[in-house]
């Protein structure tokens, strides 16, 4: 499961970096890519940016008397200069890019803190130079939360934004802002540099795959091909900049409420699929379950409506009936599986429908899931084993269903073989791994389904129950087959070694894991057992204690 995201959200900048004498009709930012690899938004394309560190308050800054937006002003400052190479300093442009290779490595050596650096080199930052253009706030589901100031700011002439080949500089958030400096980046591919002076490659973390130079216009457009992931703030930061640079930019940028620090709700990781977490009593330390909105111009699918608090319930029926669809036709509500955070608020939806649209929404399930909550709510028709969702209108969306067990026995997941989404319900989460509990769960079924799913083609995006999208959708499915195998080892070791509780191999193998929840780890380790039993390895005898046969 997920991380939990209870802590309030640290501070952050980030800077969205306009090209040196960019055309104003269809200006071009510089992106990067987040290296797959990582755990948090690993694939994603965003903005330089990063968390705030304290010694930024003391960076000598002039025309801002408000210290907090200072602050955050050096925040996106410093982090643009580790991450991109990029100094947005006055008096920068008096330096070579040797010297500010050097002050970089001064920096990142903490042989000089950012203020130090600045003030030795007669360095200072123009708050003039960066346009403010809203604050976000990660989404709930997050393990860590960000209220992150966005600025816009103009690349100095004679600069150029790098990002390394196999060491490269780190992200966290992305960032926008406005300079006056008379500075100009390039990239590395650039085949016809703009001016002669070149920086030397910039070597550091590998959390970055590459960086380029496009207009917003063309980034955008590659979003909605289904070709790139971006987080809400980046798509907004990108389609408000595909209206040019007009003289009411910073209104449209700050024309939603997101940009205000009001949490985004809905999450748009593809077009036409929208993620909309809800607050859920789901299993700690997870806090929210995603519900998913699939629409066209004439259809919406509701894939579990997890909450049973009211306000969340009407918070998903307001999302519902907001979205652009004739008469806003809902076709069905469907289920991936049985688990409450996941099916309680089907009845709450259901009751707003019949009040204000009078008519009832079909339910669709697995039979095993419905066989589970016949009591709760009634399930109108089955979902079988590669059946094809068929939604009518624009685009015409076509999701094949999954019977995925193992999680839960009747688990389902939806797959779009047009753009290669697959909602994966509880089988693969954004964070962490999923909890195998008998005799729902099952061990050996499970690893059956994610061998399945690492077996469709072309998968582009997971879109899982908990936690945000994963871009890196095989190296995830790899990830956690590979992590299972080496816990089921690990318990086999410890059996063989003479462990024969529950309780005494989770001391023995869970050495990574919280006491807290510890419990949790002895049903995990119950249905490692019995698929090592089904396969002659281990013994359970009639007191209950597991014996290893070989």
């Amino acid at each position: 499961m997920q991380a939990s995201s209870n802590s309030a959200p640290r501070d952050a900048a980030a800077v969205i970096l306009l090209r040196h004498n960019t055309d104003r009709n269809n200006p071009e930012v510089f992106w990067v890519k987040r290296s797959p690899k990582l755990a948090f938004l690993g694939g994603f394309y965003a903005f330089p940016g990063g968390q705030a560190e304290s010694s930024d308050r003391e960076a000598p800054i002039e025309n801002c008397e408000d210290h907090e937006r200072a602050a955050m002003i050096s925040c996106a400052a410093r982090e643009t200069f580790e991450e991109i190479g990029i100094l947005l300093a006055r008096g920068a442009d008096t330096l070579t890019a040797g010297q500010r290779r050097s002050l970089l490595d001064d920096l990142e050596s903490t042989r000089m803190s950012w203020p130090e650096l600045l003030r030795h080199f007669g360095l200072y930052l123009d708050a003039s130079d960066f346009t403010f253009v809203g604050r976000w706030v990660t989404p709930p589901f997050a393990p860590r939360r960000f209220d992150t100031w966005f600025f816009l700011v103009h690349c100095p002439a004679k600069q150029e934004p790098r990002v390394g080949g196999e060491n490269e500089p780190s992200l966290t958030v992305g960032l926008l802002s406005h300079s006056s400096s008379k500075q100009e980046p390039r990239i590395g591919t650039e085949t016809e540099p703009r001016d002669s002076v070149k920086d030397p490659p910039v070597v550091r973390d590998p959390e970055l795959e590459s960086g380029e130079w496009i207009s917003a216009r063309e980034a955008y457009e590659k979003w909605q091909r289904n070709e790139v992931l971006a987080a809400p703030p980046i798509l907004h930061a990108l389609k408000t900049l595909t209206g040019g640079l007009t003289d009411d930019l910073v209104e449209r940028f700050l024309s939603v409420p997101e940009a205000h620090r009001q949490p985004t709700r809905r999450i748009e990781f593809r077009p036409n699929y929208i993620c909309f977490p809800v607050r859920t009593p789901t299993k700690p330390p997870a806090t929210h379950t995603n519900s998913y909105l699939v629409y066209t111009s004439r259809e919406i699918l509701v894939i579990d409506p997890g909450s049973p608090y009211e306000d969340e319930q009407q918070a998903v029926a307001a999302c519902v009936d907001g979205l652009p669809v004739e008469d806003g036709m809902v076709r069905e509500i469907v289920l991936t599986h049985v688990h409450p955070d996941h099916v309680a608020g089907v009845n709450a939806l259901n009751e707003h429908f019949e009040k204000n649209h009078g008519r009832h929404i079909p339910v669709a399930a697995h039979r095993l899931t419905a066989e589970s909550r016949k009591n709760q709510f009634s399930v109108d028709r089955f979902i079988e084993d590669d059946e094809l969702l068929m939604l009518e209108g624009e685009p015409t969306m076509k999701l094949r269903a999954l019977h995925t067990p193992g999680h839960a026995r009747g688990h389902l997941c939806f797959y779009d073989q047009n753009n290669g989404a697959l909602i994966t319900g509880d089988n693969v989460v954004g964070f962490g791994s999923v909890l195998i509990n008998p005799p729902e769960g099952n061990m050996q079924k499970y690893l059956n389904s994610l061998n399945r799913m690492r077996a469709l083609p072309k998968i582009s995006v997971l879109l899982p129950g908990h936690g945000p999208a994963v871009a890196n959708p095989y190296e995830k499915i790899d990830q956690y087959i590979a992590h299972r195998l080496e816990r089921e080892a690990n318990i086999l070791n410890a059996v063989r070694d003479g462990a024969n509780s529950t309780r005494e191999i989770v001391a023995r193998v869970y050495t990574d894991v919280s006491p807290k929840a510890h419990a949790m780890a002895e049903r995990a380790v119950l249905a490692h057992l019995e698929k090592l039993e089904a396969e002659g390895l281990v013994l359970q005898a009639s007191d209950g204690v597991f014996q290893a046969t070989r």
